[in-house]
């Protein structure tokens, strides 16, 4: 699952009493119904009353759940999609990894240019690529055109994703935000349940098929275009001197990229220790160097290295990096146990799910309330990383046929800690940076989310085959049966269960649900490394106005 997350996001220039005044809403002119307390000083951004900011927000939480649900109603369908293409265990990997890849790439683009054009027209041109990118991957005949097409819906999705958090930060004061945060959380998970359940139930009904879970978005997207052309209204803040940092973006693209690849064929294409290792670990660290260098002489990079002076942005950003390895490693490799070590179809597979997103769904929404009236972040920043870490260990102890009562009660842990963590993460660096480095700040954090999320997907994923053909060989040699390979096989293929005799196909079972396990095993110290992180983490409580910090630590 390549979902965009609600909480990445984007800049919010600060306005001078010399600015033009700031948005108002299709609606109503902005009016200061506020406490005394909460009012911004003169030429601030004008409050605005709670029906105004949601007739505002209603495009954009409509786009959100366009873009959530085109990429996770595909989910449950990956498994049959990757089989019936002839792909493999690592193509299946990198249907997720490549949309990763390019999210991870564009986010901090899309926020960059949120600084110079309408942002708007910015989340329409992303709706429009991810729907179309969506509808192209409906039409591939094999897993490099999905892949392809996967790149660019991804590209779509970092734009939607980078551009959700502006336009609260536009609007809202950092104390009010969490509230309003907790709604995109609340339309993340329900488009997370909703599209999983719907993707299944269109793979499984046979006048459908899974290339209708493609193009299901589209007439949400048509709506959602309408609705944010009526309602959005925002401010146009134009610099046209600023320049865009391509080579930035490609540079640290290509050394993500080049070690993504060395790790995907590292052990099966070439030995680990071998002249192709040493040829792409080292081109990924010298265009790593590059990178650096090259974002320290451009007037207007990709990643500031400026701001990583600031404490709490610099650990946010290394535990939203971890947080984003468990994240997506973890989530994206159930549809697989559930299908491939339980045997049920696409649909139970969503049915199955619901519990981890509850879990998300709940602690999102009750810690985006809680925070806004007592303005204190850290206690769920803390608490969601112990449940991160213990449901992943927890889930690291299930077999293919371990109780599904067990299973649900680990997937609520996880999903509830992944909750808490995921926009306040954003929130608690938005608080403490100045204004006019809060697009920049956001998108770093958004960028190392989604990278931690790319290298989740393709190590765990390495990982997963080599432990799964190990299991296999083990299982078989017991049965005195020779491994064989292929998509309707055992082999590096993924498997067809319906056409494997009983006694394999328990063994495929079982080497299926051990080998999601063990990655599970392994993503636990990883987000434990967040939670140390986040620990450390100063606590400064949530200022109540906007554009105007009470802190720069």
């Amino acid at each position: 699952m390549a979902a965009a997350s609600p909480d990445s996001s984007a800049a919010q220039p600060a306005i001078s009493p010399a600015s033009p005044r700031p948005h108002e809403t299709a609606s109503a002119p902005p009016t200061h119904a506020t406490a005394p307390s909460d009012k911004p000083p003169a030429g601030g951004p004008p409050t605005m009353t709670h029906r105004q900011i949601m007739q505002a927000l209603s495009g954009l939480l409509l786009g959100m759940f366009v873009s959530v649900l085109s990429s996770t109603v595909v989910a449950n369908a990956l498994p049959r999609i990757v089989s019936d293409l002839g792909g493999t265990q690592r193509s299946y990997t990198w249907v997720v990894t490549a949309a990763l890849l390019s999210m991870t790439a564009s986010t901090p683009l899309w926020g960059k240019l949120a600084d110079l054009v309408s942002k708007k027209l910015l989340l329409q041109t992303a709706l429009v690529v991810f729907v179309l990118a969506s509808a192209g991957a409906g039409l591939a005949q094999n897993t490099g055109w999905l892949i392809a097409c996967r790149v660019v819906q991804g590209a779509g999705a970092g734009g939607l994703a980078a551009l959700a958090q502006v336009v609260l930060a536009a609007m809202i004061p950092p104390r009010q935000r969490g509230r309003y945060s907790g709604y995109l959380g609340a339309t993340f998970a329900v488009a997370t349940v909703g599209g999983p359940l719907l993707g299944g139930v269109i793979t499984d009904t046979p006048w459908l098929g899974w290339r209708w879970c493609f193009y299901v978005g589209v007439p949400f997207a048509v709506a959602a275009l309408v609705v944010l052309q009526r309602t959005l209204n925002l401010p146009e803040i134009r610099r046209p001197e600023t320049r865009i940092d391509w080579w930035g973006a490609l540079l640290v693209s290509a050394a993500v990229s080049l070690l993504l690849i060395w790790v995907t064929l590292a052990g099966k294409d070439y030995p680990w220790l071998s002249w192709q290792t040493a040829a792409m670990v080292g081109g990924s660290l010298l265009l790593g160097v590059l990178f650096v260098r090259h974002e320290g002489r451009h007037a207007e990079p990709i990643i500031p290295l400026r701001l990583f002076r600031n404490r709490t942005l610099t650990l946010t950003s290394l535990a939203s990096l971890f947080v984003g390895v468990a994240m997506f490693g973890a989530s994206v490799f159930l549809s697989q146990y559930f299908q491939l070590a339980r045997e049920q179809s696409p649909t139970m597979s969503g049915v199955m799910t619901i519990p981890m997103i509850s879990g998300l769904f709940l602690s999102s929404t009750v810690s985006g309330l809680v925070i806004t009236r007592t303005g204190r972040w850290k206690v769920w920043l803390v608490t969601g990383g112990l449940l991160v870490t213990a449901g992943l260990g927890l889930l690291g102890t299930m077999r293919y046929d371990t109780p599904y009562w067990r299973i649900a009660f680990f997937m609520v842990m996880l999903g509830a800690g992944l909750g808490m963590m995921m926009q306040n993460l954003v929130l608690a660096t938005q608080n403490q940076v100045a204004p006019q480095e809060l697009g920049a700040a956001s998108s770093v954090v958004a960028f190392f989310r989604t990278l931690g999320g790319a290298v989740g997907v393709s190590v765990l994923g390495a990982v997963l085959a080599e432990r799964i053909s190990s299991h296999l060989r083990e299982g078989l040699a017991e049965l005195g049966v020779r491994q064989p390979t292929g998509a309707g096989g055992v082999g590096d293929g993924i498997p067809n269960l319906q056409s494997l005799p009983a006694p394999i196909r328990v063994v495929v079972e079982s080497a299926y649900g051990h080998g999601v396990a063990d990655i599970y095993l392994y993503a636990a110290p990883i987000a434990l490394v967040g939670l140390l992180l986040v620990s450390l983490v100063k606590e400064v409580p949530l200022r109540t106005a906007i554009g105007h910090p009470d802190s720069h630590h």
